[in-house]
């Protein structure tokens, strides 16, 4: 098959890609090329985080290689393409059962991810609807809304508004960006809904560990300022999960004991950092939520999207995007709210269920990290330059990005100062809340300003100030990543665990996490564990659903094509004090002006059902 020894020859294509491709040309009976390279490229492309493939974004063009002195593979042109592949048993148009699903908009899928995005935006279109509620709930949802919320605010006020679209809808969306007041709102809600039914069965979900904990402790702060609220604050929920624990992982399967033949046991489920939700968990999880139960998802629209396919709350918000309520639902949140609420005629059911959060408690207007972040969300990168350059923010700071072959010496003090609290904590208590005041992170996971080569030099300059001795793969106060999930441990991708020596006396290694409920930790012996990979310095991507006191952010010194403004904003926002940006200018603004885009179909779904 010299179509296969071509893609081969590419590199591009990893083993899964290629075998994929070899299974689609036997399953359709001939050695069709045309047909291998599309199976190749949406495997590819699913792997980079996209659930489809649109033929059109690469019809008619020349793949890259990484020696060009090869001969060179080119895409068909579409129309060849499109009549090709409908010909082909493996590929079937919408509705059909086959390995391959071609769209009436030249999008290819693998089945399953066609099928994910048709039973979300069904899932969602069903429960765009507003709740039928009784005359005596309506009343006291009102009444507890005014002794919440201020009864003439001087503005808008959005989180009340955030409040009863949560209270009002079987589905809800309330997005914004850091310090909006995303936990301080659900806290209100919780506080109308248990008001109203101090019955109500109510879970707190996240992708991770780290965010689902991190939850759990933001509304266990929150509730203790509603002190005119003893029975609501009593009926609060105490535990938190990750997604998985949530649904009921099952070992070695990728389904779940949740489901919608088994539905979740709750009346509210509240899922905070929504978008890192990778669209085959979206799916899998709404489904599972009862009809007459409300799901309510927390996140930044604006974040990067989850590392697996999809970019489910970026499409969910792009769908039904607008600045007012229709006309219906804006008066009946006027009633309650006794408020005037912005109107769009051209606001749909899915609009109606979404509320963007406006103003950062947390990164005001003279706040550097708020005005540098506020520049790279709307592409400015001259701004993004002359913020970081001004020298009047205290909380934030910059330099040229260093030669790699100084990078020991200029994060040095850096380093030392960064962990030294964190490795010389007496309780795994400490060295968590320690490990939080500071983080390296990059862009790249290879190079000496990726993960790899940063955590190498940390090591390396910890190990000369005495402060660690790795001298093995596993030692003492050594931080690690879990880079793969163990349902068994519930032990999942993104979680973060420190190594200590065990017992007062330096017993056998533990790695420490966090608990999975109410608080406290868990340990293992490093054998046991999952893959993991060492977390002094991590990935932009890895960092979401945590933040940090103090973040020393280092960009590459060449371009890629991962260096979107989603990812500067989410390593910016991960700061919660103090943000440090070491960089080349002409990176930067290639960066800034890069938009990140998954290659979906779930947003026209959505725009054309619950528009």
């Amino acid at each position: 098959m010299a179509w296969f020894n071509e893609l081969q020859r590419l590199g591009l294509f990893t083993s899964l890609d290629l075998h994929f491709a070899l299974l689609m040309t036997r399953l359709a009976g001939g050695d069709i090329a045309e047909l291998g390279l599309a199976a190749a490229l949406v495997s590819q492309w699913r792997g980079r985080g996209h659930s489809c493939l649109p033929l059109m974004a690469v019809a008619g063009t020349v793949l890259d290689q990484e020696d060009p002195a090869r001969p060179e593979v080119c895409c068909p042109d579409l129309d060849q393409w499109r009549g090709l592949l409908s010909r082909a048993s493996v590929v079937g148009a919408p509705g059909d059962f086959t390995p391959l699903v071609l769209d009436q908009a030249d999008r290819l899928y693998l089945y399953r991810y066609w099928e994910y995005e048709q039973v979300l935006a069904n899932a969602i279109r069903a429960r765009c609807q507003t709740l039928a509620l009784a005359p005596d709930q309506m009343a006291r949802i009102k009444d507890t809304t005014s002794r919440l919320f201020a009864v003439a605010p001087a503005a808008l006020d959005w989180q009340r508004l955030a409040a009863l679209t949560a209270v009002l809808k079987p589905f809800s969306v309330i997005s914004g960006g850091p310090g909006t007041g995303k936990t301080c709102t659900v806290a209100k809600i919780l506080t109308i809904l248990l008001a109203s039914d101090p019955k109500s069965r109510i879970a707190l979900a996240a992708p991770t560990g780290k965010a689902a904990a991190r939850l759990q402790e933001a509304l266990r702060l929150e509730k203790t300022a509603l002190v005119d609220f003893p029975e609501a604050r009593q009926a609060f929920p105490e535990e938190s999960f990750t997604i998985h624990r949530l649904l009921g992982s099952r070992r070695g399967s990728s389904s779940f004991h949740h489901n919608a033949d088994h539905p979740l046991p709750f009346d509210v489920i509240i899922v905070d950092e929504a978008s890192m939700v990778d669209l085959a968990l979206m799916a899998k999880l709404i489904v599972a939520v009862p009809r007459q139960a409300r799901l309510i998802l927390l996140g930044d629209k604006d974040q990067l999207a989850s590392v697996e396919a999809g970019a489910v709350l970026g499409d969910i918000c792009g769908a039904g995007q607008g600045e007012g309520f229709s006309r219906e639902f804006g008066g009946l949140l006027e009633e309650l709210s006794g408020a005037a609420v912005p109107l769009a005629e051209t606001r749909g059911a899915l609009g109606d269920c979404i509320v963007q959060l406006q103003k950062s408690h947390r990164f005001a207007e003279q706040s550097g990290i708020g005005r540098l972040a506020r520049a790279v969300n709307r592409g400015d990168g001259a701004l993004a330059l002359v913020t970081l350059k001004a020298g009047g923010y205290g909380d934030i700071s910059q330099q040229p990005l260093p030669e790699a072959g100084q990078m020991t010496t200029v994060l040095r003090d850096l380093v030392v100062d960064g962990f030294r609290g964190y490795l010389e904590a007496a309780t795994p208590a400490a060295a968590f809340a320690a490990l939080a005041r500071f983080r390296l992170l990059c862009a790249l996971r290879r190079g000496p300003f990726g993960v790899d080569g940063l955590n190498n030099t940390v090591e390396s300059i910890l190990a000369q100030a005495g402060l660690i001795r790795p001298d093995a793969t596993w030692y003492h106060g050594r931080p690690v990543m879990v880079t793969s999930n163990d349902y068994a441990l519930q032990l999942f991708n993104g979680d973060v665990g420190i190594t200590l020596a065990g017992g007062e006396q330096g017993g056998p290694l533990r790695v420490y996490f966090p608990g999975t409920t109410g608080g406290g930790v868990r340990s293992f012996l490093p054998g046991r564990l999952p893959a993991t990979q060492t977390v002094y310095a991590m990935t932009v991507h890895k960092s979401q659903g945590s933040e940090f006191e103090k973040v020393l952010m280092i960009l590459p010194d060449r371009d890629s094509p991962v260096l979107t403004r989603e990812l500067l904003y989410t390593g910016l926002t991960r700061a919660r004090e103090h943000i440090e940006l070491w960089y080349m200018e002409d990176i930067l603004r290639q960066a800034v002006a890069r938009v990140a885009q998954r290659s979906s179909g779930l947003h026209d779904l959505l725009a054309i059902r619950a528009g």
